[in-house]
């Protein structure tokens, strides 16, 4: 909270954007807080539990490809069940509360997660990319550009 003097469009504008905050062990991270600024400006309220989700998860999956080199891509770990991890291929939601992740499990098959966003808690990892001669694949810059572009 610093001392600077609002007006009272800036308070309510203020009060009505998300805010996140968060500090790394190691100095020059990427942060969350730089990405969220990207959000379309729908107002929150207005957005569906499903869809606040989805746009959320892609800030942080953007965010964790910016810390992998060329020979990783990111996966998705899901806790509390035995779903195991997906290399990420796409992301959806479904009005009003339901996120899917699309990709392959460990073993290279088709996958699909439907979960409602009340029991949503992913983990991101860092995986190897399949291909050695293909560049990594990043999701994250997908979901972003189309976020962009709704």
């Amino acid at each position: 909270m610093g001392d600077g003097i609002e007006t009272s469009a800036e308070l309510a504008e203020n009060a009505a954007m998300p805010r996140c905050h968060e500090v790394h062990a190691t100095p020059g991270q990427p942060c969350i807080e730089t990405a969220a600024k990207s959000l379309p400006k729908t107002p929150v309220k207005k957005k569906s539990p499903a869809q606040w989700a989805y746009e959320r998860l892609i800030l942080y999956i953007g965010n964790f490809e910016k810390t992998l080199d060329e020979a990783h891509e990111v996966a998705m770990g899901f806790a509390g069940s035995d779903a195991g991890t997906i290399r990420i291929e796409g992301m959806g939601y479904f009005d009003p509360d339901i996120v899917t992740f699309y990709g392959q499990d460990q073993m290279g098959m088709r996958t699909q997660l439907v979960q409602h966003v009340s029991q949503l808690s992913v983990m991101l990892r860092a995986l190897p990319k399949q291909v050695e001669e293909a560049p990594p694949t990043r999701i994250g810059f997908r979901l972003a550009q189309d976020l962009e572009e709704s």
